[in-house]
């Protein structure tokens, strides 16, 4: 299956710069992905999400989405995508169903009418259906500064989906949001993804987000430093451990070396599950390998922070030593 974002060599020099803001990135992603763009502040995330989303134009490489060449055919890309930028772009004066005709309206889906009542049946069911499914329909007609910021985000989604987008692209979109809206808003993405196969790329700083993605990807000084699945990513830290103590520390500790299990006393004993030994184990068939009374049982699964942060740590070092020689 040909990929619906594909990026290669994408090179990105603003004007008086010494370097590039993005540096020979290069990634694909699948139909119906979900594909996460992370990395600190000047990373190269918003640039790159910018020229993907046609608002920027690249120095130089090669993008198609959705089969289209993003700098031969832009209008094709826009025609493609759905995007929700960091800072609300909703104009203030109108009210949330305005908004929402505007949009349509530029995407030339339905003719323009001064009211919503003039609007096609079409129109307004899809309004309605979507206002429904986020819970705002009491409020789809009323102006958008009495809104919360809940409410924008969500009328920003449905104003993104209403041209049934291929590509959904989220730029750091709960940003701001309660705890609520948060999970809401998740659990509305998830559902559009498993129903309309639509592709989500998204760049956040709230990296609980990326823990279910398909693909992470990771930006540091405008390179790609890291790229994979969470699980992927996770590996390069070889810190997925098990620790366990007995009351008989004697008898587990012989016991491990007879089973020719390795261990570190750190004081607790510490077998690590995905580390560069032979012999590998999951935390189950350890437990079942130890015949010793065990008094603590505590496993360690590295998260996608731990990994984001232990890479970024890992790659300015290196680029410390590099400027050092």
């Amino acid at each position: 299956m040909s990929p619906i974002i594909h990026v290669e060599h994408l090179i990105k020099r603003y004007k008086n710069s010494q370097a590039n803001a993005v540096d020979d990135v290069s990634f694909e992603v699948a139909p119906g992905e979900f594909f996460v763009l992370l990395g600190p502040n000047g990373a190269g995330k918003t640039t790159t999400i910018s020229i993907l989303t046609t608002t920027l134009a690249p120095t130089s490489g090669r993008i198609e989405i959705a089969g289209h060449d993003l700098v031969r055919a832009p209008n094709g890309v826009r025609e493609s995508v759905g995007i929700i930028f960091q800072n609300p772009s909703l104009d203030q004066n109108l009210t949330a169903e305005e908004n929402i005709r505007l949009h349509a309206t530029m995407y030339g889906l339905y003719p323009f009418r001064p009211t919503y009542w003039l609007m096609p049946r079409e129109y307004k069911a899809q309004v309605n259906e979507l206002a429904a499914v986020l819970g705002i329909q009491k409020e789809i007609h009323k102006p958008i500064k009495t809104f919360s910021g809940g409410m924008k985000r969500k009328l920003e989604i449905i104003r993104s989906l209403i041209h049934h987008p291929r590509v959904l692209f989220l730029d750091e979109p709960t940003t701001g949001l309660d705890p609520l809206s948060r999970r809401s808003l998740w659990d509305y993405l998830t559902r559009v993804r498993a129903e309309k196969a639509t592709t989500i790329f998204l760049s956040t700083h709230y990296l609980e987000e990326a823990e279910q993605a398909d693909t992470i990807c990771i930006l540091n000084h405008g390179r790609v430093i890291a790229q994979g699945t969470p699980d992927q990513v996770k590996a390069r830290l070889v810190e997925n451990y098990l620790l366990i103590d007995a009351a008989n520390r004697d008898a587990l500790r012989q016991e491990l070396r007879v089973r020719n299990v390795p261990f570190v006393e750190t004081p607790l004993f510490k077998i690590e599950l995905n580390g560069t030994s032979e012999q590998h184990f999951t935390p189950h068939q350890l437990l079942k390998l130890i015949d010793t009374p065990l008094t603590t049982v505590k496993i360690h699964t590295p998260s996608v922070e731990d990994a984001y942060l232990a890479i970024l740590e890992a790659n300015d070092d290196d680029n410390a030593n590099t400027a050092a020689h």
